[in-house]
């Protein structure tokens, strides 16, 4: 799966779980911008977990 931001052709990771949008998946350098945000929660997808710190 690839990351969901525009422009990125990294695989996703992370899906995000944004309350203000919907959940989003992410390469592990998205997420960890993400994550920094008030309120967003980041969940490894299965099998991708050791890609995320």
């Amino acid at each position: 799966m690839q990351c969901g931001e525009d422009d990125c052709r990294r695989r996703a990771a992370v899906e995000l779980h944004v309350p203000w949008r919907e959940n989003l998946v992410v390469c592990p350098a998205h997420a960890r911008v993400w994550a920094q945000r008030d309120g967003v929660v980041t969940v490894p997808i299965e099998g991708e977990a050791d890609r995320w710190p």
